[in-house]
């Protein structure tokens, strides 16, 4: 049930017009902090033009108390612009130091980010693998969400998405599906992300753009 859900939504995805956010506009810096019951991570970034960025990504996972320090591009795979819509598909990748206690390895982490979305409908999908030299990290994780606008503002006013997540998370022993209803308030390039997973865990994201 859990591969059949993903898979349709991957192609759901794939099939129609794609678009995550890890990439800024041309010559933007962006802050991005995520916080979830099982990880909290800062993302800082550069883009030198729309089609990728560069940048400095920490990561702490709560279950293996372990550090990740590591430099990640993001890299513009696909574009599609509609009149009513937007779809890219992107693809992440990061290679550093895990540390743990008094123990350091070389990781890497490899993954696709994808969504599209209209003023009034949201769908997106991600994945990502990690992987250390040692024995620190050898997993993968997904996650998808559905969302919709109860209302269309214009551009300068604060919009509205309530959305539910599914994820599938790595770093934990027993793999299980989690579902975190979210409401995100953005105005302009800004946005933060409240919601309460069905595992009594507190998400809180947070995205700025210069």
């Amino acid at each position: 049930m859990k591969k059949n859900l993903f898979s349709y939504l991957t192609i759901l995805l794939i099939s129609t017009n794609l678009a995550a956010r890890p990439i800024s506009y041309s010559g933007g810096k962006t802050v991005m902090q995520q916080n979830d019951g099982f990880k909290n991570s800062l993302h800082l970034h550069y883009s030198p033009n729309y089609k990728y960025s560069l940048g400095y990504k920490y990561e702490y996972h709560k279950s293996q108390k372990l550090n990740l320090h590591s430099a990640q591009l993001n890299n513009l795979v696909k574009r599609w612009n509609r009149p009513a819509a937007q779809g890219n598909i992107y693809l992440k990748s990061a290679l550093g130091n895990a540390h743990k206690d008094s123990h350091n390895q070389l990781f890497a982490f490899t993954g696709l980010a994808a969504d599209f979305e209209t003023r009034k409908y949201f769908i997106a999908y991600t994945n990502k693998y990690y992987a250390s030299r040692g024995n620190m990290l050898n997993y993968y994780e997904q996650k998808a969400r559905i969302g919709i606008a109860p209302y269309v503002a214009n551009y300068k006013n604060i919009h509205t998405w309530l959305m539910l997540q599914i994820s599938e998370p790595g770093n934990i022993t027993n793999k299980q599906i989690i579902t975190t209803p979210i409401i995100r308030l953005f105005k302009g390039a800004n946005l933060i992300e409240l919601g309460f997973s069905s595992n009594k865990k507190l998400l809180f994201n947070f995205i700025a753009r210069f």
